[in-house]
């Protein structure tokens, strides 16, 4: 048995009937799910450590959480930008968007450059992948300079008209984790949600008040 089959045939062992049917109710395409809950991914990712190839055959096999486990095993130094807007191209879920770009794709050199490409697509989650990358970033990214944030605020004015559920989590999420960073960030994002808050568009003003909820009261 070689190793990718032995991998999915301990992914099939760990299914959760149960968890599959529920996966509906979060917004998660289980179309080719198996139903496996992400602790248990994560405890495989930490047996086969990083494995490139590997992850790119999981990638392959389209299943859900196959490309979940891909996102935990690729080597951030091999991703180019071509396998990155392959891999987006493919996002049908929030979570594989969420995973991937948490994981694998905020630690290239091209997350930034990506970022800004994603945020005006016209797909959903290719979208959503860029708000989130600029949200991961700021997490995951502890020496980057403020200046490389405060050039993503004008992109989240100008995309917080959409009004699509996972475009406009996202938005809010990646103002919300710059304005974490440190205290010149924080006013930046709070000045940019109560800009947001004077649009018409309503998922804007959604963003803002969640935006300024959470960092008013840090």
């Amino acid at each position: 048995m070689d190793a990718i089959q032995f991998v999915i045939d301990e992914l099939k062992e760990k299914a959760d009937a149960n968890y599959l049917k529920g996966m509906a109710r979060f917004g998660i395409d289980s179309s080719k799910a198996l139903g496996v809950k992400l602790p248990e991914i994560r405890k495989l990712a930490k047996i086969i450590k990083k494995d490139h190839e590997l992850a790119l055959a999981f990638w392959d096999t389209q299943i859900h959480e196959a490309r979940i486990l891909a996102s935990m095993i690729a080597d951030p130094k091999l991703i180019t930008p071509e396998l990155m807007d392959s891999w987006t191209s493919d996002f049908n879920s929030w979570d594989i968007c969420d995973q991937v770009c948490g994981n694998l794709f905020d630690r290239t050199p091209f997350a930034i450059d990506k970022a800004v490409e994603y945020s005006s697509h016209e797909q959903e989650f290719v979208k959503r992948a860029g708000f989130v990358l600029m949200a991961e970033y700021a997490v995951h990214n502890k020496t980057a300079p403020d200046e490389v944030f405060i050039n993503l605020l004008p992109i989240m004015e100008r995309e917080a008209w959409d009004n699509r559920n996972f475009v406009k989590k996202a938005i809010n999420w990646a103002l919300r984790q710059i304005g974490k960073r440190n205290n010149i960030l924080k006013v930046k994002a709070i000045n940019t949600a109560r800009y947001l808050y004077n649009q018409p568009a309503k998922s804007a003003k959604w963003i803002a008040k969640k935006a300024l909820n959470e960092l008013i009261r840090k």
